[in-house]
């Protein structure tokens, strides 16, 4: 169960929830290779300070970079989707 960040605070930083999941299962999978591929020091970097939040797993850190605006996105046009 999700108890932190909220989900209000989740939901303010995109527009829709389906950008909010989509944004944060792409965020949980490149941190997710990184923690396979060996680099587990440099994602203790990346892994919040943040008491409320205990567990460092993928999806926990992507949701916390989301609410940080470390991770945005931005919506790609009608016009370049058809070419």
């Amino acid at each position: 169960m999700l108890c932190y960040p909220s989900y209000e605070d989740l939901i303010e930083k995109v527009d829709s929830r389906y950008t909010l999941v989509v944004l944060a299962a792409k965020r949980a999978r490149q941190i997710n290779i990184l923690m396979s591929s060996g680099y587990r020091q440099g994602l203790e970097a990346l892994a919040p300070t943040d008491e409320k939040l205990k567990s460092y797993k993928p999806l926990d850190i992507a949701f916390k970079e989301i609410v940080d605006g470390k991770v945005t996105y931005e919506r790609a046009s009608a016009e370049k989707e058809v070419k």
